[in-house]
C-alpha cells in the first residue's frame, strides 16, 4: 500500500456537487492499493499514520502526533498513486490492485484508524471527488508499506 499523507488546517471532498467528507486539523491521506497487499499492511499504515509525529509542539518542533494533537483523518482511496510513468506518455495502473481487493483494504485501514478513536471521514471509493484542502506547513510524506516501517 502507499500513502501520501498531508497535514492539513482543513479538508473536505466534494461528489456531485455534496461534501461528502470534512476535517479541520489533521491529516488528508490518500491511499492506493496493490495486489499483494493484506490486512495487515492496512492496519500497519493506519497505525504509521496516526502515530507519525508531523505536528508542531509547544516549542515548534515537529514533535506531536494526530492522536497527540486531538486531530482528524480524511481518508481518500487514489490508486493513481500506483501508476507506473516510467515508459511512454500514458501512465500504467496494473500496479493498482482490483477494485474489490482495493475497497476491501481501504475499508479495513479506515476502520483500524477509528478502532484508535481518531474521527475519521472519508470520501467516495470510485467516485470522481473534488479534494480541497489548506496543506499546512506544507508537509507532505510518502509512506509505502513494501518499505517496512
Amino acid at each position: 500500500m502507499r500513502a501520501v499523507l498531508q497535514r492539513v488546517s482543513r479538508a473536505s471532498v466534494t461528489v456531485d456537487g455534496k461534501v461528502v467528507g470534512q476535517i479541520g486539523r489533521g491529516i488528508l491521506v490518500l491511499v492506493g492499493v496493490e495486489p499483494d497487499d493484506t490486512d495487515e499492511d492496512a492496519r500497519q499504515l493506519a497505525d504509521r499514520t496516526i502515530s507519525l509525529r508531523i505536528f508542531d509542539d509547544p516549542e515548534g518542533k515537529i514533535n506531536l502526533s494526530l492522536e497527540d494533537i486531538g486531530g482528524s483523518l480524511l481518508v481518500v482511496s487514489q490508486f493513481t498513486l500506483l501508476g507506473d510513468c516510467r515508459k511512454g506518455r500514458r501512465p500504467s495502473f496494473i500496479g493498482a490492485a482490483p477494485p474489490e481487493l482495493a475497497e476491501k483494504l481501504y475499508n479495513t485501514f479506515i476502520g483500524a484508524a477509528g478502532s484508535r478513536g481518531i474521527p475519521v471521514a472519508t470520501g467516495r471509493f470510485r467516485a470522481m471527488m473534488d479534494v480541497k484542502l489548506v496543506n499546512d506547513g506544507p508537509v507532505t510524506l510518502l509512506l509505502d508499506s513494501r518499505k517496512r516501517f
